[in-house]
């Protein structure tokens, strides 16, 4: 059962979704609503938009949409019923013990258990005499007991289920561990510890809870599963969308945060007197985590390491940070150390002046340029401005532009007028291509928002009948009579349509109100997005009751063009029958 529907618009009420969403969104007004960034993809252009009249939110840009609890649950990751939890306890309102369904929220909290179990298990194991190898690993490389504490390090013996048998002893079941992905499931159907002879990194979220693990293997060893082995997305875990370090840092970087490539980075330079740094996950920075930074900090100093790996992932992460509007900074370590090595061997002092030196992304761009090519010679200069022009040209900003073309045309000796011409020409070709790319990021939505009902390339024309129906019924619910008697829901052609429309009738049946929390515990936030942009569309604008009518005349008309190329057994004459009392019912309504 879904939660009183008097219990929801309290907590709405108590949390007002323009207030809601401006402590993560920067809005301004525009006419009777409100628009910002999307803090869901990376944009430039304000596709976010806030409707206070409906009390929903809906993006043009990635489609995603809903209520104050979806956006709740979206930048919090939380799933739904666990956001409206959240904006009840904030708002101090007190939900009834029962009356919905929170099975998925009673196995994320033994989730939650499992993995501080589990966390605890591990740590226990590298104090214990049995995790002296772990234990003097981590010592030798630097770090202190008290740091060990405060990341909650440990250690997982070399057993297939020592891990399994403790979980057991305090009560959880085989299937909970699993879900929690601390214990595989062997082809044969046996179980297994998932982590095994490893330093264990408990990995924690911003509310303070173990989400997942990360495993190294000891240096030297042939570990099956490579260097480090990493939990899998859970129902309380997406790696893509989480950062190590980020419980700690999010107190510590107003600022400024550190962006660095590994664990133990994160951890040297914390115990350092860094405790703004955070890493990614066991995968390349992605847009999600970008948005968590936007939300904490001001300016990001890129730290990776200085292989080739480690340079494409800087170009990566300042593009991605680039679209949330972040100040970029990347730090030059000398001799190709990464952060851990460097602090170690020289100290923080020496590593706090990088930071002050940390270049912008442009120069950091430029001294890439320039590697490896002679800039003595000719043919070596040439290259590295033609180079370096390409860099330049990329740069929106007409001032960024003239200083890099000033300083570059009179350090290396070539007029202004030829480089400014260079630049000027490649910033032409530069232009077009970000156009064409704005127009296509304006344009794909559009089709992947289809990805949404997939079913609408069965009939398309039908399918914009059925939201438009959708719409008129969602800004006008007193309707709903006429479409009941003229259309039974099994009459929708697309089944999201149908359950949507379902939905209405069965809501408005009942004499309760409509709106998109009406749906939110029932729909994803793609579908719900759909949602909103019809219930604020301008389709019922004038005459909604036409307009209701003659969306019906057309979704039963679209049935039986479909039914007749599905059956091709009945005659022309019977279809032709069939279709003239459809027209028949629509003139005597009119």
């Amino acid at each position: 059962m879904a939660i009183p529907e008097d219990v929801i618009n309290e907590i709405k009420y108590r949390n007002d979704i323009e207030t809601v969403i401006s402590q993560y969104v920067t809005l301004k007004r525009r006419g009777k609503n409100l628009v910002g960034l999307c803090p869901f993809h990376g944009e430039k252009t304000a596709s976010f938009t806030v409707y206070p009249e409906t009390a929903s939110f809906y993006c043009f840009g990635c489609g995603v949409g809903g209520d104050v609890f979806t956006f709740t649950g979206l930048i919090e990751n939380l799933d739904y019923i666990e956001s409206i939890k959240l904006l009840a306890e904030r708002s101090g309102v007190t939900l009834p013990d029962s009356g919905y369904d929170d099975s998925m929220q009673r196995l994320k909290n033994r989730i939650y258990d499992i993995n501080r179990e589990t966390a605890r298990f591990f740590h226990e194991y590298l104090l214990s005499d049995a995790g002296v190898w772990a234990r003097e690993y981590l010592l030798g490389r630097g770090l202190k007991p008290a740091t060990i504490k405060k990341f909650g390090l440990g250690a997982s013996p070399d057993s297939w289920d020592a891990l399994i048998n403790h979980l057991k002893s305090k009560g959880y079941t085989i299937d909970e561990m699993v879900a929690a992905n601390v214990v595989g499931k062997s082809q044969r159907g046996t179980y297994y510890d998932r982590f095994r002879k490893r330093v264990m990194f408990p990995i924690i979220n911003i509310r303070g809870n173990v989400v997942g693990f990360s495993g190294r293997a000891m240096p030297g060893e042939d570990k099956q599963g490579g260097k480090y082995v990493n939990t899998s997305d859970t129902p309380v875990y997406k790696k893509s969308a989480n950062l190590f370090g980020m419980n700690l840092a999010k107190n510590h970087c107003e600022e400024r945060m550190i962006l660095v490539e590994g664990n133990m980075d994160v951890i040297s330079l914390n115990q350092a007197g860094f405790e703004n740094t955070v890493a990614p996950l066991g995968t390349a920075f992605t847009e999600e985590q970008a948005n968590i930074l936007a939300r904490y900090t001001k300016e990001v100093v890129l730290t990776m390491d200085a292989d080739a790996a480690g340079q494409k992932a800087i170009k990566r992460a300042a593009e991605i940070l680039e679209k949330t509007g972040l100040k970029t900074r990347v730090i030059v370590i000398p001799d190709g150390k990464d952060p851990d090595e460097f602090i170690k061997k020289n100290g923080p002092d020496r590593f706090r002046g990088l930071i002050d030196g940390a270049v912008s992304d442009i120069e950091y761009k430029l001294l890439m340029a320039a590697k490896d090519i002679d800039l003595l010679s000719d043919d070596g200069k040439l290259k590295y401005l033609s180079a370096a022009a390409e860099i330049i040209a990329s740069q929106s900003d007409i001032m960024t532009r003239d200083i890099y073309i000033g300083r570059l045309s009179e350090k290396y000796g070539v007029s202004r007028t030829a480089l400014e011409t260079k630049v000027k020409d490649l910033r032409k070709g530069f232009v077009r291509s970000q156009e064409k790319k704005e127009i296509n990021d304006i344009i794909r939505p559009k089709f992947t928002k289809n990805d949404v009902n997939p079913e609408k390339r069965i009939s398309v024309k039908g399918t914009n009948a059925e939201e438009t129906l959708i719409a008129v019924l969602l800004q006008h619910p007193d309707f709903y009579k006429t479409a009941q008697e003229k259309l039974p829901p099994e009459k929708m052609i697309t089944s999201l349509n149908k359950r949507i429309y379902s939905i209405i009738i069965d809501t408005l049946e009942k004499g309760e109100g409509l709106d998109i929390s009406t749906f939110g515990q029932q729909l994803l936030p793609a579908e719900l997005g759909l949602l909103v942009s019809l219930q604020n569309s301008e389709r019922a604008a004038k005459n909604p009751k036409i307009v209701l009518n003659d969306c019906i005349e057309v979704i039963l008309e679209e049935n039986l063009r479909l039914e007749m190329s599905r059956n091709s057994d009945v005659s022309v004459e019977e279809w032709a029958l069939r279709l003239q009392n459809i027209i028949d019912k629509k003139q005597k309504g009119n």
